[in-house]
């Protein structure tokens, strides 16, 4: 493995997870999904689950699949993020009272919108740095 490609492009993954799940779940669907406590804390951490989330798929992509382009990184992205939301939505779904199926429905699709954002990310900075 490439550590360079994994740290770079996760990085990369990461801050790019973090500026898309503000637009989603910040700005166009910030009815729909409670929003987090104004504090620096709360930020930091959702910045550094993000960065963990970049990582993670950079791991994948870097380590077992190399991948490194666009296209593959999208159609890969999306299913790992498919995967991780119908997970945690189903665990959303069994832990609290105030879930509902329409509600993971909706994250299940963002989760591939943004799992597809991301890893085309990662594959093409992993085929840039080679």
């Amino acid at each position: 493995m490439k550590t360079k490609n994994f740290l770079i492009s996760g990085i990369a993954g990461g801050i790019v997870d973090f500026f898309l799940g503000w637009i989603f779940y910040g700005m166009l669907f910030k009815d729909s999904f409670p929003q987090p406590e104004e504090s620096s804390n709360a930020m930091v951490m959702i910045f550094l689950g993000c960065i963990t989330f970049g990582l993670f798929m950079a791991y994948i992509y870097t380590k077992w699949a190399h991948i490194s382009t666009a296209v593959t990184g999208a159609k890969t992205g999306a299913i790992i993020g498919f995967f991780i939301a119908l997970s945690m939505n189903f665990f959303d779904l069994a832990m609290t009272t105030d879930a509902s199926i329409q509600t993971a429905a909706l994250d299940v699709g963002i989760g591939i919108v943004m799992g597809a954002i991301i890893g085309a990310v990662i594959g093409v900075i992993n085929g840039k740095l080679g």
